[in-house]
């Protein structure tokens, strides 16, 4: 496809505006498969055009995925005609691409014969927004592309969220919020870190509860960018670490089935159709309880991550910030 800019605009606006997409939807589209400009192919989503210049993007051919034998369940928190939100297991991926494998979340979306919209291309089909592979919990997924619309919507001007809960190696001195801008890190580059040139990043933390031990802490943490590895830089920018995340600096030896203990605990939006306001909440994976149960005094724990009073603590904290 061919089109010539009418105007001085970002590359990702004029695309977004042409494609009638979600920004972050081009945003990605731009990432992965870059865009020609005057012959030349760029994958810089901010690119400031000046006008008259001639943009070529290819849309993806849709790539044949081979039917993958679903041997595995995934639970559904909520659902509706429009959307339904399911707590991720830990080490599923949410869809397809080349280097994956094995099954994917939407492979099970599918296979279930859930409706699913088509905002995001065929291999994400319903995918509003992501969680890495390892970390479980909530995810919302669209079933039609109204709904998908207004979700990313909503993702965009952060009235859509969730809040996690991390284990972490070190318990934090207080509650805080960290703003550091966040960047792809310019010696290791399949990881991120806080950079000076990086993208704007804020994050709060909570901290909920020390293990019988001292060592370890559970906390809380909400997003308010979206950035990638956002909660786990930020945390190795303070000298701590989700455990067993040996990608940014977790030290003790990994078991053989660990993964990076962060579970994206509680989901809220609006509802697309209805307006309502929604929290839902997705129940510990079992090896998250697991390390809960062997290191940490359960009555505290329950009491600290009942919704309410999680909430009420990063209102608190919020509040204390900006005043």
């Amino acid at each position: 496809m061919e089109i010539i800019a009418q105007k001085p605009m970002r590359l990702d606006k004029l695309l977004q505006e042409h494609l009638s997409q979600p920004r972050n939807q081009v945003e990605q589209f731009i990432k992965t498969y870059g865009v020609e400009i005057d012959g030349k192919t760029t994958k810089k989503c901010g690119l400031k055009l000046k006008g008259g210049e001639k943009i070529v993007y290819h849309l993806p051919q849709k790539q044949s995925h081979e039917a993958q034998k679903i041997d595995f369940d995934v639970e559904i928190l909520y659902e509706d005609e429009d959307l339904l939100i399911v707590n991720k297991p830990p080490f599923l991926t949410i869809h397809p691409a080349p280097s994956v494998k094995e099954p994917t979340l939407v492979d099970w979306l599918k296979h279930k014969g859930v409706s699913l919209s088509t905002l995001s291309g065929e291999e994400r089909h319903g995918i509003v927004h992501r969680i890495d592979k390892e970390t479980s919990g909530a995810l919302v997924v669209a079933k039609n592309n109204e709904a998908h619309r207004n979700l990313s919507r909503q993702l965009e001007n952060r009235t859509m969220g969730r809040y996690y809960l991390a284990l972490i190696d070190l318990p934090l001195k207080e509650d805080l919020i960290v703003d550091k801008p966040i960047g792809r890190n310019p010696v290791h580059r399949t990881k991120m870190a806080v950079v000076n040139n990086g993208r704007e990043a804020r994050s709060a933390f909570v901290k909920l509860s020390r293990s019988e031990s001292q060592k370890y802490e559970l906390i809380a943490a909400k997003l308010f960018t979206g950035r990638t590895h956002q909660i786990r830089v930020h945390l190795e920018s303070l000298s701590r670490h989700i455990i067993n995340d040996f990608t940014y600096g977790f030290k003790k030896k990994r078991d053989i089935i660990g993964r990076v203990m962060l579970h994206a605990y509680l989901i809220y939006f609006t509802h697309p159709r209805t307006g309502e306001k929604m929290m839902h909440k997705a129940p510990l994976t079992e090896d998250f309880q697991r390390m809960l149960t062997s290191h940490f005094d359960m009555k505290d724990i329950n009491e600290k991550i009942a919704p309410d009073y999680l909430v009420s603590r990063f209102d608190a904290l919020t509040g204390r910030m900006q005043r």
